[in-house]
């Protein structure tokens, strides 16, 4: 915990010990005078490292990821809030839609980023013959080529070089074979979704995939990107980003193409 006279924080970083010593996390950043909640499920790998630059004083935080447990942690005194996001990202995708339920949390806006809620899917996701190979393959050298692939290439990627996560190859391990046991059990997505944010040069979900599943469903607007799977770098805090995204409720009424020149802009 961390304080001053002017201003008072809670970080907190809270484990949930599950079986075999496995553990899923959940991030907290809260200020007494926010009341703005913006929640985060993280993709596969990640840690508090990809998204903490992106937090600021004006909002409070949830982060939940390394998913190896059916219930997901929240706030340990939740506070009434006038917006409560949900974004989901990669894989969070599909674990919002799994744990959101457990939180308590009921969401105003929800945001799905780089991902569906049929994750393991040919058509509609990551190739399951690749999700698998990839449960099979998770050594040192392979993760750097995924992190590496995650940023798009390599001015991407060195330039966020402190967002890369920082895990072990066994809570690597770990979390994707409970990630895939629980989306092989799977029953049909009921979350609401109001915006799909697809990159059209992601190099971890298939782009076309994912832009068939969110074109199928009529009530989400999808937001199609010139941008690579981790896209947050392009913006300087979560409330940017969402204020990004509610712009184009108002000016486009249909799914929407971003040229190259509006994100080199941003």
């Amino acid at each position: 915990m961390m304080a001053s006279k002017k201003i008072h924080y809670l970080y907190i970083r809270v484990d949930r010990v599950q079986f075999s010593n496995t553990i899923m996390k959940t991030y907290i950043r809260r200020r007494d005078k926010n009341d703005q909640l913006i929640v985060l499920f993280g993709g596969w790998g990640a840690d508090e490292n990809v998204f903490t630059p992106l937090c600021t004083d004006d909002f409070d935080f949830i982060l939940f990821y390394n998913y190896s447990a059916d219930e997901a942690l929240v706030l340990p005194e939740m506070k009434t809030y006038k917006k409560i996001t949900v974004i989901g990202w990669s894989l969070g995708v599909w674990a919002a839609e799994y744990l959101s339920s457990k939180t308590g949390i009921i969401p105003d806006l929800t945001i799905a980023v780089n991902g569906t809620p049929i994750p393991a899917d040919d058509n509609f996701g990551i190739p399951l013959k690749i999700f698998e190979g990839t449960l099979e393959n998770i050594t040192e050298t392979n993760m750097d080529k995924f992190y590496f692939r995650m940023f798009g290439d390599k001015k991407t990627y060195m330039a966020n070089a402190e967002r890369i996560p920082q895990r072990t190859i066994k809570s690597l391990h770990d979390e994707l074979r409970w990630l895939y046991n629980r989306i092989m059990e799977q029953t049909e997505p009921g979350f609401r979704w109001n915006y799909a944010v697809t990159s059209e040069y992601d190099r971890i979900f298939p782009s076309g995939n994912v832009k068939s599943y969110w074109k199928k469903e009529k009530s989400t607007k999808q937001i199609i990107v010139p941008m690579p799977h981790y896209l947050f770098y392009k913006w300087r805090s979560f409330s940017e980003f969402v204020g990004f995204v509610e712009q184009f409720n108002k000016r486009h009424p249909k799914d929407f193409v971003i040229h190259k020149d509006i994100v080199k802009g941003l």
